[in-house]
């Protein structure tokens, strides 16, 4: 359909009745010699109005549909004001028209201010194609390297955030000084000792679902890649507000002391150990002070949204079940910590909004690229590496998976080539 400018009339009469509406075919193809680049530049006047003056209201209004439909697919190669866009259009012969009646229209309005239903007659196309679904991408390479460039970015967060784990220990307030703050929800539910332990194990279950569906995922390398990018950002914010505010301990049973790494080869020392064991307590790595937000709640939220957006919704795989149980899961993990009383419920809310908004703000952008190309200013403040990571995707990744193993008779083969050759 990108070309449709370059139809014939008969191409058009053939697109009419594919359509619904064959019995404007004689009219279009024969009378007025109607091809596809005119077809292009039709508006509702011009099918209203004499020559054409089409009698019957709704084939108007559908036919004008299916036009802005056929107009944003021969501009969907370019966003829209872009130079590009322009320069494409021009070359194509039927966009010095389009803005001229647009120039015309504007200009009509403005003087004589009428409020008639027409005044955006050639600005819908551009409506109609920001209102529709975003479409599968058409580019998506694999470019590992950017994939190991984003490792580095997570990698890199990861060392911060532990450092500064040891930082906000050495700064925890005493607790015989500073007591655990008012929280409706830990105030009201008993401690439960093991309940921490249990997210963390919900925490390595959604981790393992979420490399099973790496492994089998066509194009797993854009998946890593924006795993790293929105976990490290997510990271990095945790880092800043954790260095911000110093709060309580949630709990008594937490035997939290500060000023326990003063030299600076200890806290290296330590920031090692809290890095190899991923901050889980289950590694045997127990910190204290790192209350906003929950490192924890970010984990298992991510893993969640991740599992649930790259594994099919509908059709014969889909994966229903498997959304629930990680929903399921989610919920259940949130709750441990807070019955673990590790953190106050307001840094488990905080993390849960944050984690989800940043994932799907991140998304809505890649999936749309007139957003992606419009929201320059944001995007380079949330995400500092979207538009090098997204520069090749145009849309949204489709879930397709593909078995990524090499099969026995590609073995067998490998194997065999050496005596073929002997012989």
């Amino acid at each position: 359909m990108a070309d449709a400018d370059t139809w014939t009339c008969d191409q058009v009469a053939d697109w009419l009745e594919k359509n619904n509406f064959s019995q404007y075919k004689t009219l279009f193809r024969i009378k007025h010699k109607i091809d596809g680049k005119v077809l292009l530049t039709l508006s509702e006047t011009d099918l209203r109005q004499p020559p054409l003056q089409l009698a019957i209201l709704g084939d108007i209004k559908r036919l004008m549909l299916c036009i802005y439909d056929l107009q944003s697919e021969c501009n969907s190669a370019f966003p829209i004001n872009s130079q590009e866009n322009i320069q494409y259009r021009k070359n194509k012969g039927f966009n010095s028209s389009l803005k001229s009646k647009r120039r015309t229209k504007i200009s009509h309005s403005d003087s004589e201010d009428s409020g008639s239903g027409d005044d955006n007659e050639y600005l819908p196309r551009q409506r109609y194609h920001s209102d529709r679904s975003p479409r599968p991408s058409k580019h998506l390479d694999s470019e590992i390297w950017k994939t190991l460039l984003g490792f580095l970015y997570a990698f890199s967060v990861f060392l911060v955030t532990s450092f500064v784990m040891v930082v906000v220990h050495d700064r925890v307030p005493d607790t015989d000084k500073y007591p655990p703050l008012p929280d409706i929800f830990l105030d009201n539910i008993p401690y439960t000792p093991w309940a921490f332990e249990a997210c963390e194990v919900i925490a390595v279950c959604l981790g393992t679902i979420w490399s099973i569906v790496l492994v089998f995922h066509k194009h797993r390398f854009i998946l890593l890649r924006r795993a790293f990018s929105i976990i490290g950002t997510v990271y990095l914010l945790r880092c800043i507000t954790m260095l911000i505010t110093s709060l309580s301990v949630p709990s008594p049973h937490l035997h939290c002391e500060g000023k326990m790494y003063g030299d600076i080869w200890a806290k290296a020392q330590r920031t090692m150990e809290i890095w190899m064991g991923m901050g889980m307590s289950l590694s045997g790595v127990r910190t204290c002070g790192d209350y906003m937000f929950s490192g924890h709640t970010v984990c298992i939220t991510l893993l969640n949204f991740f599992i649930t957006e790259y594994t099919p919704r509908q059709g014969k795989y889909n994966s229903y079940y498997l959304h629930m149980l990680t929903w399921v899961a989610n919920m259940f993990g949130i709750f441990f910590i807070l019955a673990a009383h590790e953190h106050y419920s307001i840094d488990v809310f905080i993390a849960f909004y944050i984690s989800s908004r940043l994932f799907l703000y991140y998304h809505v952008l890649a999936n749309n690229r007139s957003l992606m190309l419009r929201d320059k200013k944001r995007r380079r403040i949330w995400f500092p590496l979207f538009s090098f990571f997204e520069s090749k995707c145009d849309g949204i990744v489709p879930n397709e998976f593909e078995w990524p193993f090499p099969s026995l008779e590609t073995i067998l083969l490998f194997f065999r080539k050496p005596s073929v050759k002997k012989q």
